[in-house]
């Protein structure tokens, strides 16, 4: 069985299900691999306009696999470029969504900040516990939950190791929506549906300003913003989107 199955629980999306449970879904090597050559794929497959990753309703992810890690030396890590596997993970061009039940710890709360939306159970966990075992959070955390939540609460989660919930996750701005548990991976399917009908050149131009902006200066983003505008409105779907408006009727978006 493949630690990572690629459903298409509709049209339009695309879900990844990450397969250990024997292991609560550890990150090991084929686990990453198999995520960015779906993904990669994915970028490339004009019928899949979202994406979401998954894992099981004990755990999303529980970090990486120490088992693989206890006896490597810096060495052995630099080779396994593990921090490439992480860039192709961000670089993916489509909206992300994170369906988060159980644990997201490590590398697994590393994995669902690499999203754009993050749903969470009541009763996930997510927690950046690196430090209890000697290291600290490799794969993007110490930059993406300061950016998410702020210095105080950000390190409070990676100084003592302690996880939050997932209320805590969304009072915090870890997550964008808290759902119950059993109700996650079907809030996060009706969001994709609902993501995939829209103009995917929009969606995509949205997520690419907004990530290459959040740390320039503010001139450097509205140029951004600027110029994609500009871009779209030599779109089919912009000319389509405005005249379904006008004409009341449901636009049909093509990518064009």
């Amino acid at each position: 069985m493949p630690v990572v199955l690629l459903e298409t629980p509709c049209d339009g999306v695309a879900l990844l299900r990450i397969n250990r449970p024997e292991r609560r879904n550890a990150l090991n090597m084929a686990v990453r691999q198999l995520i960015v050559r779906h993904l990669g794929e994915l970028a490339h497959d004009a019928d899949i306009r979202c994406a979401i990753v998954t894992g099981g309703s004990r755990a999303f992810a529980a970090g990486a696999d120490i088992r693989e890690m206890a006896d490597l030396g810096a060495i052995e890590l630099m080779e396994r470029q593990i921090g490439q596997l992480w860039d192709a993970i961000a670089a993916f061009p489509k909206p992300l969504i994170a369906a988060v039940n159980g644990y997201a710890l490590g590398g697994g709360c590393e994995l669902a900040m690499h999203a754009d939306i993050i749903i969470a159970g009541e009763a996930a966990r997510f927690g950046l516990p690196e430090v209890r075992l000697g290291i600290l959070p490799g794969g993007g955390g110490t930059q993406r939950l300061i950016r998410a939540v702020g210095k105080f609460k950000a390190l409070h989660m990676m100084l003592t190791g302690e996880p939050v919930s997932g209320a805590e996750a969304f009072a915090m701005g870890l997550a964008s929506k808290v759902v119950p548990d059993e109700d996650v991976e079907l809030r996060a399917i009706e969001m994709a549906a609902q993501i995939a009908s829209l103009p995917p050149l929009a969606v995509m131009q949205i997520k690419e300003v907004v990530l290459r902006g959040q740390d320039a200066d503010l001139a450097t983003g509205l140029a951004l913003e600027r110029k994609a505008l500009q871009v779209l409105f030599s779109s089919r779907d912009k000319h389509e989107g405005m005249h379904a408006f006008m004409e009341k009727r449901k636009p049909d978006f093509v990518g064009r």
